[in-house]
């Protein structure tokens, strides 16, 4: 899905023009991007949470010259899933392991 369809499916469920979905879209992510920055943790009950991580600096390659390049710290963005998401999203899919497989057609 990409924001586009996320801006559709809003304004199709919301009875909203496409424009006001937009916004509503863009609103919802500058808020995530802007706490996220200011250190942050975004928790939204039955969906995840986002938090930064700080990487350490490490060494790294190029790997077209091969020579050394510092990679300095960084923070980055990262989500974990609740538990109520990983249930709803693997739904059904213990099911169909768990089912016996067919009987093999007989040879002809």
């Amino acid at each position: 899905m990409t924001k586009a369809d996320l801006i559709d499916e809003v304004s199709r469920l919301a009875e909203l023009t496409r424009k006001d979905s937009e916004v509503i879209v863009e609103t919802i992510f500058d808020s995530v991007v802007r706490s996220l920055r200011a250190g942050d943790k975004i928790e939204i009950r039955g969906f995840g949470s986002f938090r930064t991580r700080q990487r350490k600096p490490r060494t790294g390659r190029n790997p077209k010259t091969g020579e050394k390049v510092e990679v300095p710290a960084k923070k980055i963005p990262f989500f974990k899933p609740s538990k109520e998401l990983k249930d709803l999203v693997n739904e059904g899919t213990a099911d169909v392991s768990a089912a016996p497989m067919p009987p093999a057609a007989p040879p002809v």
